[in-house]
């Protein structure tokens, strides 16, 4: 008895969120299963491309033969891009044949990254970074003025499918706080870039949004002109002349 309610609930649950297809895509990066739909399910074609079958080739050769399961991560890297930066069920699917393992351990991988995108992405998938030192720094404000200007929600894409924005948690680059990562998928898998944006501001996202849309490359790294790289402003403080060398080569005998 217990076990059929709580099927019966499961059933109504998956219902819920098929009833609402709007719903299911926003929320399916936080679920941990898969909701068939149109345009995701196993049962559409999915295969690398003659031009990827190279490159699948070249990263398996990365691996022993008994350990093809370690390529699992750069493959569906690979099928991200050439599917646009979101990964559908089939592709998974198609990963695990590739590798030989069950799909249930391509799943695992593509549930547990964030980087690996379950859901349709704008052709640039903005990523805001969310943690604590970015916030400290504005990243709501960051986050804030992107979806302003482009009229989205997170997680959201442009309908003209150019832009999505998301959040990302430590992009390692705190002492340039806030920032932004911009995944290009405009080109294809040959084209996919993947850029740092550092010390941004509310108008500065906007600028770059805007550049990209033209088709221009906007320089990435620090956004602050007073800086180089991750130097101070106005130029370095300390360590201002070369190193001293050792006294000697041999450091055991000094």
């Amino acid at each position: 008895m217990l076990a059929r309610r709580a099927a019966q609930r499961l059933a109504e649950i998956r219902q819920a969120f098929r009833h609402s297809a709007q719903a299911s895509r926003s929320l399916s990066t936080a679920l941990n299963y898969h909701i068939d739909t149109p345009d995701n399910n196993p049962n559409m074609p999915w295969k690398f491309s003659e031009q990827n079958q190279g490159k699948v080739k070249e990263i398996l050769s990365q691996y022993p033969s008994n350990y093809k399961q370690s390529a699992v991560i750069p493959l569906l890297d690979l099928a991200q891009q050439q599917h646009g930066g979101w990964i559908p069920v089939s592709a998974m699917n198609e990963v695990a044949r590739i590798v030989e393992v069950a799909p249930i351990r391509v799943y695992e991988v593509a549930t547990f990254y964030s980087m690996f995108n379950r859901i349709t992405v704008g052709k640039y998938h903005l990523l805001v970074c969310g943690t604590t030192p970015c916030m400290i720094r504005g990243s709501r404000d960051i986050e804030d003025a992107l979806l302003k200007h482009l009229g989205v929600k997170r997680n959201e894409v442009t309908k003209d499918g150019l832009f999505s924005v998301g959040e990302m948690e430590c992009m390692g680059c705190c002492v340039n706080a806030p920032m932004i990562a911009v995944a290009d998928y405009s080109n294809g898998s040959e084209g996919y870039s993947y850029n740092y944006y550092e010390d941004v501001t509310p108008k500065r996202v906007v600028e770059i949004v805007e550049m990209l849309r033209k088709g221009e490359k906007p320089p990435h790294g620090t956004q602050n002109p007073n800086r180089i790289k991750a130097g101070p402003e106005g130029g370095n403080t300390t360590l201002l002349s070369e190193p001293q060398p050792p006294p000697c080569r041999n450091l055991e005998a000094c």
